[in-house]
C-alpha cells in the first residue's frame, strides 16, 4: 500500500499528493492513488484533447461512494486562492462576475486537479487563442444518451446513422464511450463558424434523425419523450456547454472512462463501456483513436512540459527540417536521471550521438521482448540515423496467413539496438525489456504506408532465422494512424537487391489481352442430353478474373516479383478489396504469368458458401475497413479455368484442353482451392457421372447447383452461351432496382419493399417486389444507398397503381439478386426473397432467368 501522502514533481513542478490509500471506487477498491496513476498514464492522450480549454471539475472528496449510498460531489468552475502560481488559467466573464478556469494543459495541472478529487473534468469545444480571446469551435459533438428501455447497442446504431449523414457533410466522426450509458460523436472543424452556428447545424441533424427514424431517436429536450429512444444531445456545442473531456475518469460506481473507440468496436453486439484499466491496457497497443480530432495548431501547443509534446506524423517516410531532432518524442517520454535507457546527445538530423554517428551498419534491426504493463515486443528497423518502431501486442507472427496488429510508436536511437535492461517502476514503458533476436535486413519496398523486408536474426534468435515481414498502414492514404499490420510473407526477395537501398516500383509486364468472362445459360439436366459434358458445383460467391504478371526488371526482362490484380466480371479492379489473397495466389501459380477465371467465396462455419457473409467484404475503400473485414470475414479462391499462361491466350482451345493446362500450372496455396471436374454424359455413357448424379452431389453439398460445360467447348468471352449450362437447385433472379416503398409496423423508418425490374424490348420492365431476407441492419444501409439516388419518375413500365402508389423512385444503376418460387401469369415474381447486392454486376448484365 503506497504511503499516505507523499511530494512529487511533476515536469518540474511539486505536487503534495495525499491520503494516497482512501478508497475512490468501493465497489472496485480503488484508490486516490490509482486514480492519481491513471491520468499520470494518459496524461499525454487527455492534454491533447483538453489543452487550452477552460475545464469545469466535478469533485468527489471522499469518494463516489456505492449505488445505495452515492458519495458527495460538487460542480467548481473558479480556481480559488490556494492554486499554485504554475497551473495554467484563463478568465470568462459571465453575467454579473469573472471565473479564472484551469487550463489542463500539462501533466503537472492534471495530477494536480485528480489530486483535489476532481474526478471529472469537463470542457467545451473552442480553445482559447495564444492571446487568450475564445476562438470559434474546433470541433462539433454530439452526446447521444439512451432513454430507459434502450441501451448502448441503441446508441451505436444512432451513431451510424449520425456518420452517415456528418460524412455527407465532409465531416468525419469519431465514436467515445461515454463511461456513463451513451456515446459521444466527435468530428474535426476548420473554426470558421461559430458556436451559434455550430449548434444550430447540429441541432438540424438532430431533427433529421428523429424525422427518418421516429421509433429510435429524439431531439428535444423533455425527458419524458425519451422512453426506448435515444436522444441525441445537439446543445453541447452552445459556447456556454461542456462535455466529460476524452479519457476523464467518471464519478460512477465504477471507475468508468470517457474512452475514445473504433468505428469496427462499435459494431461489436458485445460493446460495454471501458474502465480505467482497460484504457490503459489498450492505449499501449492502440495508442488514441480519437488522434484525428486533436485539431491544435501547433504554434497553439503549450511549451512548458513535455507532457504536451505530440507527434505529428507517424509515417516512416517522415520529412523533417534537418536542425530538427527526430528523437523529440522519444526525449519527452523519459527522464535520463531515472531511466537506464541510451540518451543520446541532441545531433540536429541523426538519431545518434556524435560517437556513435557512422558506426551502424545503415540496416539493422533489432526486436525486443519488452514486459510492460501486458507482454508485447517491439520490432525495430534502423532507417534515417534512428530505430523506426512498432509495438506487437500480439507478438511477432510466425504465420503466412495470419496478421498481427504493429502499433507505430516514437523512434528510438541506434544505441537502442544493444540495450537490455530494466525500467523502473512510474517511468514510461516500465518494466523488463531484452533483445529476443537482432541482424541485419534486406529492404524490398519503403513506402509512406508500407514497409517490405527480408530480417536476418542471429543464430538461437527468436525468428529462428531469415524471415520476410510486410508492414502495411491500415488507415487511408494521407491520414494519420499509429495502427499497422505485420504479416510474415513467403520467401522471395528479389535476388540481388542491395541492403538498405529502396528499388524502383518494378514496372508490371502487361497481360496479353484483356478479358470478359464466359457467362453460363440457364437450364436443366435435359439440356445435357447429348454430347460430352464435365460438371462442376456452382459456387455461391463473385466472379474474379486474377492476373498474375512478372514486373520488369532493371534490365528490361520480366524477372522482377510477380504482381496479382484482381478483376470483377464488369471490369473493376478489386484487388485492394481483398488482400488477403494476393500472396496465396501468387504462390499458386507455376508460370511467368496467368490470367486465371474463379469465383471469391466466403464460407460459414459449416464449410458451405455464403453469399451473405460475402456482402460484407464488397464496396469497402478504406484500408482499415477492409484489413478488420478481412480478418472476420476470410475468403476463397476458387478456380474453374485458365485464359492464358506465359503470354499466351488459352480461349481458343476446348474445356479439356484449358482443364490440363489448368492442373498443370495451378498448385493451390492457402486460400486458393482447384475444385474437381467431374466428366460424363448425361447418360453416363462418356464417364462416370451424369448431371443428374452431380446434381445429387451438390444438394448433399449444400451447394446452389451445378456448371455442366461442354467438354470440346471454346471460351466465348463475355458472352453467354448454351455450351455452358448452370442447373440451380432454386430459382434465383438477378433484378434492377427500381424505387422503394415505405414500411410500416417495426420498420415505419426504413423500407417495406424494393421495386423490381428486369430489361427487355421495351425498357425496365416491373416484375414486382421482394419485402423479405432483409436483416434488420440492412434495412438501414439499403435505404442509405436509395436515397442518394432519389429521382421524381418512374424508372419502370408497367407498374400497378396497387404498387406504385406511394412509392419513391430511384435511378436504376443497382442491381441485386433474389430467390422465388416461380413466375406468376402477368410475368411476375411468385414470393421473391432478398439474396443480396450484386456489385459485381451492372444492369446491362441482367437476363430473365428461364
Amino acid at each position: 500500500m503506497p504511503a499516505r501522502s507523499q511530494t512529487v514533481s511533476v515536469g518540474g513542478h511539486r505536487v503534495t499528493l495525499t491520503h494516497l490509500d482512501t478508497v475512490i471506487y468501493p465497489e472496485t477498491g480503488t484508490t486516490k492513488a490509482d486514480v492519481l496513476g491513471y491520468y499520470a498514464a494518459v496524461a499525454d492522450l487527455f492534454i491533447a484533447h483538453a489543452v487550452n480549454r477552460p475545464a469545469t471539475r466535478k469533485r468527489w472528496v471522499h469518494g463516489v461512494g456505492t449505488l445505495d449510498s452515492p458519495g458527495a460531489f460538487f460542480f467548481q468552475k473558479n480556481l480559488d486562492a490556494s492554486t499554485p502560481e504554475w497551473v495554467p488559467r484563463r478568465p470568462i466573464q459571465h453575467s454579473d462576475h469573472v471565473n479564472d478556469y484551469p487550463l489542463v494543459n500539462n501533466m503537472a495541472t492534471l495530477i494536480w486537479l485528480a489530486q483535489l478529487g476532481a474526478l471529472e473534468i469537463h470542457v467545451p469545444q473552442w480553445q482559447f487563442g495564444r492571446g487568450g480571446d475564445p476562438r470559434n469551435p474546433d470541433r462539433l459533438v454530439l452526446d447521444l444518451d439512451p432513454g430507459e428501455g434502450a441501451g448502448l447497442a441503441d446508441c451505436a446504431e444512432v451513431a451510424r446513422l449520425a456518420r452517415s449523414i456528418l460524412r455527407d457533410m465532409n465531416l468525419d466522426p469519431l465514436p467515445v464511450t461515454s463511461g456513463s450509458t451513451g456515446i459521444h460523436l466527435y468530428a474535426a472543424l476548420d473554426s470558421t463558424h461559430t458556436a451559434a452556428q455550430i449548434s444550430a447545424v447540429a441541432h438540424e441533424l438532430a431533427r433529421s434523425l428523429e424525422a427518418d427514424h421516429p421509433a429510435l431517436v429524439v431531439s428535444d429536450m423533455k425527458r419524458m419523450l425519451r422512453t426506448g429512444k435515444v436522444f441525441v444531445d445537439w446543445s453541447q456545442n452552445n459556447a456556454a456547454k461542456t462535455t466529460i473531456a476524452p479519457y476523464s475518469l467518471r464519478g460512477r460506481s465504477h471507475p468508468w472512462v470517457a474512452a475514445p473507440r473504433t468505428w469496427d468496436e462499435l459494431n461489436d453486439p458485445g460493446l460495454t463501456q471501458l474502465d480505467y484499466q482497460q484504457v490503459m491496457q489498450r492505449m499501449e497497443y492502440i495508442g488514441d483513436p480519437l488522434a484525428a480530432i486533436d485539431t491544435t495548431e501547433v504554434n497553439e501547443r503549450p511549451t512548458d512540459d513535455s507532457a504536451a509534446i505530440k507527434a505529428t506524423g507517424l509515417s516512416p517516410e517522415r520529412t523533417q527540417d534537418p536542425a530538427a531532432d527526430p528523437l523529440a518524442v522519444y526525449r519527452s517520454k523519459r527522464d535520463s536521471s531515472r531511466t537506464p535507457e541510451p540518451m543520446p546527445e541532441r545531433t540536429a538530423g541523426t538519431g545518434t550521438s556524435p560517437a556513435t554517428a557512422g558506426s551502424s551498419t545503415d540496416h539493422s534491426f533489432v526486436i525486443h521482448e519488452h514486459h510492460a504493463r501486458s507482454k508485447h515486443y517491439d520490432f525495430r528497423l534502423e532507417h534515417d540515423g534512428v530505430l523506426v518502431s512498432w509495438a506487437l501486442p500480439k507478438g511477432v507472427p510466425t504465420e503466412s496467413g495470419v496478421n498481427h496488429l504493429a502499433v507505430h510508436t516514437e523512434d528510438h536511437p541506434l544505441e537502442y539496438g544493444r540495450f537490455e535492461g530494466t525500467i523502473p517502476s512510474g517511468e514510461y514503458g516500465a518494466g523488463e525489456i531484452m533483445i529476443w533476436d537482432r541482424g541485419e535486413y534486406d529492404l524490398e519496398k519503403w513506402r509512406d504506408h508500407e514497409v517490405i523486408v527480408t530480417v536476418h536474426g542471429e543464430p538461437g534468435g527468436g525468428l529462428g532465422g531469415t524471415k520476410r515481414f510486410a508492414i502495411i498502414q491500415t488507415a487511408a492514404a494521407g491520414m494519420d494512424s499509429q495502427n499497422w499490420l505485420i504479416h510474415l510473407m513467403k520467401p522471395g526477395m528479389t535476388a540481388g537487391a542491395r541492403r538498405y537501398r529502396p528499388l524502383p516500383e518494378p514496372a508490371a509486364a502487361a497481360p496479353a489481352r484483356i478479358y470478359s468472362p464466359m457467362l453460363a445459360a440457364a437450364g436443366s439436366p435435359a439440356d445435357t442430353a447429348e454430347g460430352a459434358w464435365a460438371f462442376e458445383m456452382k459456387w455461391d460467391g463473385m466472379r474474379a478474373l486474377a492476373a498474375l504478371t512478372r514486373a520488369v526488371d532493371s534490365h528490361g526482362g520480366a524477372d522482377g516479383p510477380m504482381q496479382v490484380r484482381i478483376f470483377s466480371r464488369n471490369g473493376h479492379d478489386v484487388t485492394a478489396s481483398y488482400p488477403d489473397l494476393i500472396d496465396d495466389i501468387t504462390a499458386s501459380v507455376h508460370a511467368d504469368s496467368a490470367v486465371l477465371d474463379g469465383e471469391i467465396v466466403a464460407f460459414d462455419r459449416g464449410g458451405r458458401p455464403d453469399f451473405g457473409l460475402l456482402q460484407t467484404r464488397m464496396n469497402l475503400t478504406a484500408p482499415q475497413e477492409i484489413a478488420a473485414s478481412a480478418r472476420l470475414t476470410p475468403v476463397h479462391y476458387l478456380v474453374f479455368d485458365l485464359l492464358e499462361r506465359n503470354g499466351q491466350p488459352l480461349v481458343d482451345s476446348g474445356y479439356d484442353e484449358r482443364r490440363a493446362e489448368l492442373e498443370n500450372t495451378l498448385r493451390p496455396q492457402g486460400r486458393v482451392q482447384l475444385p474437381p471436374a467431374f466428366l460424363g454424359g448425361a447418360d453416363g455413357s462418356t464417364g462416370p457421372i451424369s448431371a443428374a448424379d452431380a446434381l445429387h452431389a451438390s444438394r448433399d453439398l449444400g451447394l446452389e447447383g451445378v456448371l455442366a460445360k461442354q467438354r470440346d467447348s471454346t471460351y466465348s468471352e463475355g458472352r453467354r452461351s448454351r455450351q455452358w449450362i448452370k442447373i440451380k437447385h432454386h430459382l434465383s433472379q438477378e433484378v434492377v432496382i427500381g424505387g422503394w416503398r415505405t414500411g410500416t409496423g417495426h420498420r415505419h423508418d426504413t423500407l417495406g419493399s424494393l421495386l423490381l425490374g428486369i430489361p427487355d424490348a421495351t425498357g425496365l420492365r416491373y416484375v414486382g417486389r421482394v419485402g423479405t431476407g432483409f436483416r434488420d441492419r440492412e434495412l438501414v444501409e439499403i435505404l442509405a444507398r436509395l436515397e442518394q439516388r432519389r429521382r421524381n419518375d418512374c424508372p419502370l413500365v408497367e407498374v400497378p397503381a396497387t404498387d406504385s402508389w406511394d412509392a419513391h423512385w430511384v435511378e436504376p444503376d443497382l442491381v441485386g439478386e433474389v430467390e422465388f418460387a416461380g413466375w406468376t401469369s402477368q410475368g411476375r415474381l411468385r414470393h421473391p426473397s432478398w439474396r443480396g447486392w450484386r456489385p459485381d454486376k451492372s444492369p446491362a448484365d441482367v437476363v430473365l432467368e428461364q
